[in-house]
């Protein structure tokens, strides 16, 4: 056994909780993700870049050999540098940036964070109109981005389920004649796969791009891996403006044209922040198995709240804590009359209790509406991992209480796909 396992490990040495073990961990990779990137994109665009650089000197010192006698250069230059600003500024040869069209794109730009750059406001009343205007638009776009992966992901996770009832009915698995709820008690542990889910919506984000590019490539006249390209960085809000649609004076079939540039962009930008969602999971499975290689022992998490635990004096009993505070209260009250009463072992329906504090099974279940075997499940598995059982109230504010993961995308994902003590 090494010095460092004999020790407890790296992570409970500086006393590191999991989530903040994951949280360094993933930084790590990323700052190595991102040096790796660094160096491959150093490497296939460098020597481009050096030939574009080479080839605008040439064309430069071939003007200025010709025409340097005749016409005066600083003018020259200065017509070219209000060229390229006026060109990139959409002022010639392109549609104009800021009638109402113009503008609606520019705002939708604005609140996806896409943020292509060839519109921008030139004026400091519209510099600062931006800054409150994204502010607002941006938290509302990104709430409409979870609220839709909320709801694809259900809608996946309803399909998957049928899918895996139709399995289990092919193998026998369930009787055709069995009932809805006992069906729901059977699936009740069941949760899709969450590569399931990635592949699917994988799948839709390339029938988005694939049928837009359809569209793009004759109207803008872009190679089909232009388009596809385009939609990519669009989609996932990159936006890097190299490439933009939509920015010619005229179009066959322009309104048409521009709607379906406008659901295009809608249906991608949610699928793809859903599939990067989705994905993130799978990263951290990844940072899990990498913990779990590298023998990181991290501080066990606290439970939140005060649970309640099970009863050890009774069996197939709980003790409910306002019980046990109820007796506390009315104990001297009771002090003067008959001990037999108050300490009488069975109710009216004949069922066992302890003082008024020990409530029976059946007393339990009628309250709080669940099924035995549901309920059976719960305290066999609680014994067998030593942890408590929670009654529903406290259940409830343990479940709206922050914690790391619970809120956001994150918690949204693992919540529907069953990643919550992943």
């Amino acid at each position: 056994m090494s010095r460092r396992r004999r020790e407890g490990g790296c992570c409970r040495a500086l006393r590191l909780h999991e989530d903040n073990t994951r949280f360094l961990l993933l930084g790590i990779v990323m700052l190595g993700y991102m040096a790796g990137g660094a160096a491959l994109f150093q490497w296939l665009e460098e020597e481009q870049e050096v030939k574009d650089r080479r080839k605008y000197w040439e064309v430069y010192r071939k003007f200025m050999a010709k025409y340097n006698d005749t016409v005066d250069m600083e003018d020259i230059e200065m017509l070219l540098w209000e060229y390229g600003n006026a060109s990139a500024a959409g002022i010639i040869h392109k549609r104009a940036r800021w009638d109402y069209s113009g503008a609606f794109y520019f705002v939708g730009t604005v609140v996806s964070t896409i943020g292509f750059g060839m519109t921008t406001p030139k004026t400091v009343a519209g510099r600062v109109v931006v800054i409150f205007y994204g502010f607002l638009g941006c938290s509302g776009a990104i709430l409409f981005f979870n609220l839709f992966l909320e709801r694809i992901i259900t809608f996946l996770a309803y399909l998957l389920r049928l899918l895996h009832e139709k399995d289990l009915r092919k193998k026998g698995s369930l009787d055709r004649r069995d009932s809805t709820s006992s069906f729901d008690y059977n699936l009740d542990e069941w949760k899709p796969s969450v590569y399931w889910v990635m592949l699917y919506l994988f799948l839709a984000t390339i029938i988005i791009a694939v049928s837009a590019s359809f569209v793009y490539s004759p109207m803008e006249g872009w190679s089909y891996f232009e388009c596809l390209y385009f939609c990519f960085v669009t989609f996932s809000t990159i936006g890097f403006g190299d490439l933009v649609t939509s920015q010619e004076a005229d179009y066959p079939h322009q309104v048409p044209y521009r709607l379906a540039n406008f659901v295009f962009v809608i249906c991608g930008c949610c699928c793809i922040y859903s599939l990067f969602n989705v994905t993130s999971i799978v990263i951290k499975q990844f940072l899990n198995w990498l913990m779990k290689s590298l023998d990181f022992q991290c501080i066990p998490r606290k439970p939140p709240g005060r649970p309640q635990l099970l009863a050890r004096g009774r069996r197939n009993a709980i003790t409910p804590y306002h019980l046990r505070t109820q007796a506390r209260k009315m104990g001297t009250k009771d002090k003067g009359e008959d001990s037999s009463d108050a300490d009488s072992t069975y109710d009216s329906d004949g069922e066992r209790r302890n003082s008024g504090e020990m409530i029976s099974m059946a007393d339990l279940l009628r309250a709080n509406k669940v099924s035995l075997a549901v309920m059976q499940k719960e305290l066999h598995e609680s014994a067998q991992r030593h942890q408590a059982i929670l009654l529903p109230s406290r259940l409830a504010a343990q479940e709206n209480s922050f914690k790391p993961g619970a809120v956001g995308p994150l918690a949204i994902v693992s919540k529907k796909l069953g990643d919550d003590d992943t």
